[in-house]
């Protein structure tokens, strides 16, 4: 059985490996997610020989759920969900970590003493301590969110939630209980000015799906790569460096946040920024809550300077549904699903199972991007 399986992780395009994953697809609502407990984790001699695959849950369910689909095939490779609140007991027996939502600090890393590899299950990095994973000789690594259908995921969900704000979708819902017809009156991103804060790779799939639409677009970034200024020339209408973000905004109709949130990025959209923008313009956050200051984007709010809320992504996760922000009728949250779709999550399931793969037999990492 080793030697079949290995054999179908080597050559990635089999037809047999692919079927195998082709076929296991079921879903969160038909399987049941065990959670490991402390208690359980006693190592056993045949588990020497087995790579543990630990997901930090219970959020974002799927992203386990599906890994362990893929990794069905490879006996010696077993994935498991602990609660956070098990992470620091249990970390010491696996190999690769995949953080999720988990905060790890360096007292959860310290106690990591057989892993490997800290990895994200896409791009955000911000809750782990690089320094303390680099000190205990741990590599740290996210998936880059081209090719694998994040980035387009997140950018369509970008498009819903400026539909959402435009269309009034709240006040939508209020006419629907009311029995009233033909109101509320909507906007349409024809001639909308939409300013793309970060323009990487969810930005350039967001420009992609905004040009259709009939959106003027402008984006900053803190350098522009040759390769982006030529391939994307006819995306972009106006390109900016970081030093004319408030000019930007000043421009803008819609400002969507696609950021990574680091020390330098953090409530980077604050009071002088939005005070920069239109008055009535609309904020989009798809992606980290701590990018944007929650004090000034409620009094923008409250005094009608800022014309809606659309965000992914919260301060604190999982957010208080009670939170005053949700109150006003133009703010549109949603549960950070941005990335959350079938086609991206199966595709970041493969990698992860991949990187698994690899780890076992002493192979190169690939699919990855090591950030230490």
């Amino acid at each position: 059985m080793y030697n079949i399986a290995k054999a179908a992780f080597r050559n990635k395009h089999s037809t047999v490996a692919s079927l195998l994953y082709s076929h296991q697809s079921r879903s969160i609502s038909r399987q049941s997610s065990k959670l490991v407990k402390p208690e359980r984790m006693a190592e056993k001699e045949e588990d020497k020989k087995v790579t543990r695959v630990l997901f930090c849950g219970p959020h974002l369910p799927d992203s386990y759920n599906f890994t362990r689909d893929y990794l069905q095939p490879y006996p010696f490779i077993q994935a498991d969900v602990a609660h956070f609140r098990d992470v620091p007991e249990v970390i010491k027996n696996y190999h690769i970590c995949v953080t999720l939502l988990m905060q790890m600090d360096s007292f959860v890393i310290s106690r990591a003493t057989n892993m490997k590899l800290i990895m994200q299950f896409g791009v955000g990095l911000d809750g782990v301590d690089i320094d303390a994973a680099t000190k205990h000789g741990i590599n740290v690594a996210r998936i880059p969110s081209e090719g694998n259908g994040n980035a387009a995921s997140c950018s369509e969900m970008a498009i819903y939630l400026m539909l959402g704000l435009l269309k009034k979708q709240n006040e939508m819902q209020m006419s629907v209980q009311s029995r009233l017809l033909g109101q509320p009156t909507g906007g349409t991103l024809l001639g909308k000015t939409v300013f793309i804060l970060g323009y990487g790779n969810i930005g350039i799939e967001l420009a992609k799906r905004l040009k259709p639409f009939g959106s003027r677009v402008i984006a900053t970034k803190r350098s522009w790569p040759a390769s982006i200024m030529n391939s994307d020339s006819n995306l972009v209408d106006e390109k900016g460096s970081h030093e004319d973000i408030y000019t930007f905004a000043n421009k803008a109709d819609i400002v969507v946040v696609c950021l990574r949130l680091s020390k330098e990025t953090a409530e980077i959209v604050n009071n002088k920024f939005i005070s920069s923008m239109k008055k009535g313009a609309l904020l989009v956050n798809i992606a980290r809550g701590g990018l944007v200051n929650y004090e000034s984007a409620y009094q923008s709010l409250e005094s009608g300077h800022l014309g809606g809320l659309g965000t992914d992504v919260a301060w604190s996760e999982p957010f208080d549904p009670n939170d005053p922000i949700l109150k006003f009728k133009n703010v549109i949250m949603t549960p950070h699903v941005a990335g959350v779709t079938e086609f991206s999550y199966r595709s970041m399931a493969k990698v992860v199972g991949d990187v698994a793969l690899q780890l076992h037999e002493g192979l190169p990492l690939t699919g990855i991007e090591l950030v230490n």
